[in-house]
């Protein structure tokens, strides 16, 4: 079966009066249809502009420079504003880290809801009404009548993270992208919206990418992981071969700093020294070398992105198969 995305050799720069700077350097992955694939990694990793590369969303300054996004049979970057304004709010949706900057502060919840449905599905305004009041509704919303006739500032973070769900899904997509959509809630709003996410999936079956740095979240919803550094992809894996054996000193660090219940009292969570690198695409080898508590001779030679096992690649010299 084709993959619903596939991107190949993406690379996006960003100008300023400063210079040009690499963000995004040759990534490659897919997705495939019903598959839940998260993007891992710390702040500054590239993450978010790989998403927004994929919307075409990047904004004053950033251009993807080389590779392609195929999506349903379609190149992305070839198209037109015109063309992908077609495709973004319907076949594939992006729910964004901060909902009260995302949602128009001058339009109601439901003017906004329902320009996305009627612009997309070619319904009456009626039947626009009744669509976005079912979709508030299914995403957990109190007295959806009345959410549509609010403004997005008299909502709490909960509530506009919740509205932000349901614009994302009301044209039944096919590829849903979260951007740390949690980022803003408290712990108990967080837990209760990334198991909606994850019962929404299931119910109706579409692909979803969902970007964060919290490595705990990712074993309740992933299929396959990637993880990325310094604006490349450094190993993916499904999601039980990942924590069962990490390859990547990366891995294995960001695994360590995440506590468990069942954590015995001794057990001390290792912080990663350092932080990623600013221009990180002048390094010539592993861009993880200096903060990495493996680090040999031949680190500062680049590091080819290599198969080790059944869906398990990663870009290190010392990775082996079947080894951790």
């Amino acid at each position: 079966m084709p993959h619903l995305l596939e991107v190949e050799g993406l690379t996006t720069v960003f100008d300023s009066d400063y210079g040009r700077t690499v963000s995004v350097d040759h990534v490659n992955f897919h997705v495939d249809k019903g598959e839940v694939v998260c993007i891992v990694g710390e702040s500054g990793c590239g993450k978010s502009v790989t998403s927004l590369s994929i919307m075409g969303l990047l904004g004053r300054g950033g251009t993807v420079t080389e590779g392609s996004v195929v999506f349903e049979d379609k190149n992305l970057l070839t198209m037109t504003e015109k063309e992908l304004d077609k495709i973004r709010g319907d076949r594939l949706t992006m729910i964004f880290q901060d909902p009260l900057t995302s949602l128009d502060p001058v339009f109601t919840v439901g003017n906004q809801l329902m320009e996305s449905i009627q612009k997309h599905m070619r319904l009456s305004k009626e039947e626009a009404r009744k669509r976005a009041e079912q979709i508030l509704g299914k995403v957990g919303m109190p007295d959806p009548h009345s959410v549509m006739k609010k403004y997005p500032h008299t909502l709490s973070g909960g509530m506009r993270q919740r509205v932000m769900i349901a614009m994302a899904l009301c044209c039944n997509p096919g590829l849903l992208i979260a951007d740390e959509p949690t980022t803003a809630l408290d712990v108990t709003i967080q837990a209760q919206i990334m198991a909606l996410l994850r019962n929404l999936q299931k119910e109706s079956g579409m692909s979803m990418i969902l970007i964060t740095h919290d490595i705990g979240l990712v074993a309740s919803m992933a299929d396959r992981v990637i993880v990325m550094y310094a604006g490349q992809i450094i190993e993916e894996a499904p999601v039980k071969e990942l924590f069962a054996a990490p390859a990547h000193p990366y891995t294995k660090a960001l695994l360590q700093t995440v506590p468990g219940i069942y954590d015995e009292k001794d057990r001390e969570l290792v912080a990663i020294p350092g932080m990623v690198p600013e221009n990180y695409d002048s390094i010539p080898g592993c861009r993880f070398a200096d903060r990495c508590a493996f680090r040999t001779k031949g680190c500062d030679q680049p590091q080819s992105y290599r198969q080790i096992g059944e869906g398990h690649f990663v870009r290190c010299m010392l990775a082996k198969e079947g080894e951790t």
